[in-house]
């Protein structure tokens, strides 16, 4: 033997992708930074697909500072929709930027002041995207998303969730966003949030990603309880047994195929088994993932959602 031993090397930390590991996308938000608006335009116009066109307008929303330019874009194409919904989204994602993540009791009288400010900047976009093109599917998803911002009452939440649904009834970002309305520390209450889950994937077709409602709906139950009975809610038989026959319809299905932006739906089944004790479904999930990590929802067990991540991989995997 030598004189030194190798030692072995600690494994690199991870970072969130906010690209989400899609090439494509990594090119769109290069493009949003570079404010070349005829680019991401010309991207966009090519994507017919409903889900994978919310999640490329994700993308663009989550680009900072596109307020200081995107008026740019509206004044030179002001026939077209698309500059108007792109402010739109980005408009909300602003908005809950300035209120930040604390509760309501933890925001103070500017932030809130500054979130309503934007949030209704941003409604006045999407409103006149959905009265110009009532089919924009897009548009009317983040009108579901900021319904919950802007406090509107369970009528009118609804009617902009049937303005995606009864054209595209499986829009995956439509229905995360109208499970969080239904959510008890939102506009709704467990019993409601768990109705909702469990309607929607009794009913969706095999291989959807919407399986991924029963996971969020019992991580949302675990969140709201005190410690010690979160841990013991996720580790009862009935709540994996559940959690385990909706991967089996949905990402664990023959009928299953990875769309853009995909990862965050095996996080969400990942972290719900590391809780439940269902380690063995977890590895399955983790094998699958490699080092694509996602922030949400591993943020709910530290700020420091990738190492988490890391921590909890190495420990199914060994």
């Amino acid at each position: 033997m030598g004189l030194f031993r190798r030692r072995k090397q600690a494994a690199p930390a991870l970072v969130a992708d906010p690209c989400l590991y899609d090439p494509a996308a990594a090119r769109l938000r290069a493009a949003m930074q570079a404010r070349n608006w005829p680019q991401v335009r010309d991207f966009l116009a090519q994507v017919a697909d409903p889900d994978d066109r919310a999640f490329y307008v994700d993308v663009c929303a989550d680009v900072p500072g596109v307020q200081d330019w995107i008026e740019e874009w509206i004044r030179a194409e002001p026939h077209s929709t698309l500059p108007l919904l792109v402010r739109g989204a980005h408009g909300v994602h602003w908005a809950w930027e300035a209120r930040g993540a604390a509760s309501a009791s933890q925001t103070s009288e500017e932030q809130f002041r500054e979130f309503f400010k934007r949030l209704k900047m941003a409604e006045n976009c999407l409103d006149e995207v959905v009265e110009r093109d009532p089919g924009d599917v897009v548009a009317w998803s983040y009108l579901v998303t900021s319904a919950r911002g802007r406090q509107v009452d369970r009528d009118e939440a609804e009617r902009r969730f049937r303005g995606v649904v009864d054209s595209c009834p499986w829009h995956r970002r439509t229905h995360e966003q109208m499970l969080q309305y239904v959510c008890r520390k939102w506009f709704g209450s467990h019993e409601e949030m768990f109705a909702f889950a469990r309607d929607t994937v009794a009913k969706m077709p095999d291989g959807s990603v919407l399986g991924e409602l029963i996971a969020v709906a019992h991580i949302e139950m675990w969140l709201d309880l005190p410690s010690g009975e979160d841990e013991e809610y996720m580790r009862r038989p009935e709540v994996m047994a559940e959690i385990n026959a909706a991967a089996d319809r949905s990402v664990r299905h023959p009928a299953y195929r990875p769309r853009p932006g995909w990862p965050p739906v095996h996080n969400t089944f990942a972290m719900a088994f590391c809780l439940g004790g269902d380690l063995g479904s977890a590895a399955q999930q983790f094998q699958l993932l490699g080092d694509r990590v996602t922030d949400w929802p591993w943020q709910y067990l530290r700020s420091d959602a990738a190492g988490v991540y890391q921590a909890w991989r190495a420990k199914v995997l060994g």
